[in-house]
């Protein structure tokens, strides 16, 4: 089959790797229907996530039909249309009983396209296929479907809950990508007072007004004063950091008001300088953290009844066998314009 590998920092390509197959029974052999390109990816091409060897399929989201089962799964079977979790649950383990997938210690957490091959290919062994995978409703469109995957628990999880967004709040979103925008629309949920979107890049932030953001700023127009003018001073209560970068997570800490929280979401690279000088009065709490897409199942209803606006973020399609030009496109997203781009087995 084919699959995208990486090689080491930098490299990565479209290459011809050998099937996988059944290598315990809770696994599922999954046939790839549609898949998307993550930020993460870009980060493992850059170098930042050293655990990643060479040789290992990238990729960690996708919707597809179960092809062959082990022995002990129960929920799926063959034929069955399904989602792949980024993360995978053993469901045994302290972490799993807590519904906390994303720490699990039985070998399960964000393993795909990380420690074990991912979904970027024509074929993905999923670990632990019972907790791991989710049946999807026919009427639900591929593209919908896919970003359930990744990109809309992780915005509600590691975002818009752990920043414990309220009715009436000023929520500010730093960076308006398809982790941010789908934080845009999550937030939404829990009817916030003012949804402010920060970004560098134009398209962007147009995207974020089309996702329910009131307010939208860039980067380099000095939003911690916006957000003091709209505020009477204050600042926000939710500072949502969903870039990844030392500036971006200190523009946070300068947006929130005493007692507000900060939700890193975005993966950082490099270490981010924590000015405790200046926040040890605030009583502000910051949270981070892996998914654990214990909200999936219900997210897919929400999707499935008309309540999420998924498809929105998908700017670009391609067929799976583009895999290479959908990563520069994906990578060039500030010449493209792509927000999220999604490969199909059946695209053109």
């Amino acid at each position: 089959m084919k699959a995208y590998t990486f090689h080491g920092p930098g490299h990565g390509s479209w290459d011809e790797v050998p099937d996988p197959g059944i290598k315990d029974g809770a696994d599922a052999i999954i046939r790839v229907d549609a898949v998307t390109i993550c930020g993460t990816d870009l980060h493992i091409l850059k170098g930042d996530v050293p655990e990643v060897a060479p040789g290992t399929v990238l990729g960690h989201e996708a919707v597809g039909e179960v092809a062959e089962v082990g022995g002990d799964v129960h929920t799926v079977r063959p034929g069955d249309r399904v989602l792949v979790s980024c993360i995978s649950a053993c469901g045994r383990c302290h972490y799993c009983r807590q519904a906390r997938y994303g720490q699990c210690l039985g070998g399960g957490g964000w393993a795909l396209g990380h420690l074990i091959d991912g979904t970027q290919a024509e074929y993905v062994r999923v670990p632990f296929a019972d907790l791991s995978v989710h049946p999807l409703p026919g009427s639900l469109d591929s593209k919908d479907a896919v970003l359930l995957a990744d990109i809309f628990p992780t915005a509600y999880e590691v975002g818009v809950r752990n920043g414990r967004v309220g009715p009436g709040d000023t929520v500010v979103v730093v960076g308006a990508g398809p982790v941010g925008l789908a934080a845009v629309a999550t937030a939404k949920l829990f009817s916030p007072g003012r949804i402010i979107a920060v970004d560098l890049a134009p398209s962007r932030l147009d995207a974020a007004r089309e996702m329910g953001a009131d307010t939208v700023v860039s980067a380099e127009e000095e939003p911690g004063r916006l957000v003091e003018d709209l505020t009477e001073g204050y600042g926000a209560e939710v500072a949502i950091e969903a870039v990844g970068v030392p500036e971006t997570f200190e523009l946070c800490t300068r947006v929130v008001r005493p007692g507000g929280h900060i939700a890193n979401v975005g993966v950082h690279g490099k270490p981010a300088t924590l000015h405790l000088e200046e926040l040890w009065t605030k009583d502000v709490t910051i949270t981070t953290g892996l998914v654990d897409t214990s909200s999936t199942p219900m997210l897919l209803s929400m999707t499935a009844a008309g309540r999420l606006p998924t498809a929105r973020l998908v700017s670009h399609s391609f067929g799976l066998d583009r895999m290479e030009e959908a990563y520069e496109v994906f990578a060039g997203a500030a010449e493209s314009g792509a927000l999220k781009v999604v490969l199909e087995r059946s695209a053109a």
